[in-house]
């Protein structure tokens, strides 16, 4: 009996081992008021510290969003990114990414889905030119773009 209520227990403590992690523990500690929150924020932790081996990874509270969020360096030596995690059901205005913004550091928008998914944006203050494609192409005219068109 004593053993399968140790195999219970030790299943039961590896289903919780996001609640036993220091970081999700900070992170609550932090008092925003929305769990689905920081678990989508200490999701992105995992990704961005254990996953992407980002450097410096930390949970910092916004008293005015009432949200957590993430700072880190994308490698040694890249300036501080501030990563605002949402599950994708949660609005967005435009003053959170302003609010955010102003920090003075690149901003990325981490949306998590209810599978785990996350997705990056980057956000910028204004219009950003984007990178040129990459690869070797070449330039095939007007004429072998066009469909021929055939006589009966």
């Amino acid at each position: 009996m004593s053993e399968s209520s140790d195999r219970a227990e030790a299943k039961l403590s590896s289903l919780n081992w996001i609640l036993q992690h220091p970081m999700y523990q900070h992170m609550m500690n932090l008092e925003v008021g929305d769990s689905a929150q920081v678990h989508a924020a200490f999701l992105a932790y995992m990704d961005l510290s254990e996953v992407r081996q980002w450097k410096e990874v930390l949970a910092v509270r916004s008293s005015e969003l009432q949200l957590v969020l993430l700072e880190g360096r994308e490698k040694e030596g890249a300036p501080m990114q501030t990563i605002l995690p949402l599950p994708v059901h949660r609005s967005l205005s435009h003053r959170s990414i302003r609010h955010v913004l102003d920090r003075g550091s690149p901003m990325l928008l981490c949306a998590v889905a209810s599978d785990s998914t996350l997705v990056y944006q980057r956000m910028t203050d204004g219009l950003v030119t984007p990178d040129p494609p990459a690869g070797p192409f070449q330039d095939l005219g007007r004429r072998q773009h066009r469909k021929r068109r055939h006589q009966h």
